[in-house]
């Protein structure tokens, strides 16, 4: 019989030997057979594309006799340095989004 503080001991497993991995002995396996490639049809070369303006500060200033003029105006949110940009009938301010619109021709 056994005592209370007593356990009784697990069987040891007795140990497997490693399997190996087994090597593929059957047919050797055949690179894939290149199917008949249809000739290239040669293209039209392709038209240049043409030369954006750089536009940078060109768009923003004019200088008119030894003076410089804004030609768009500054965000009245955002205040000077924030020009709005130009959407035909409003002007818009890309920072904040304020948008003036132009007065309308008669």
């Amino acid at each position: 019989m056994s005592k209370k503080g007593e356990r009784k001991e697990a069987p040891k497993k007795a140990e497997e030997p490693k399997k190996e991995a087994k090597k593929a002995e059957s047919a050797p396996v055949e690179a894939p057979k290149e199917e008949a490639k249809p000739a290239k049809v040669e293209k039209a070369p392709k038209p240049e594309k043409k030369k954006k303006e750089e536009k940078g500060i060109f768009i923003l200033y004019k200088i008119e006799s030894d003076k410089v003029v804004r030609l768009r105006p500054t965000c009245e949110r955002c205040g000077p340095g924030y020009f709005m940009a130009d959407h035909g009938n409003r002007y818009t301010c890309g920072h904040c989004g304020f948008t003036r619109y132009k007065p309308a021709k008669e």
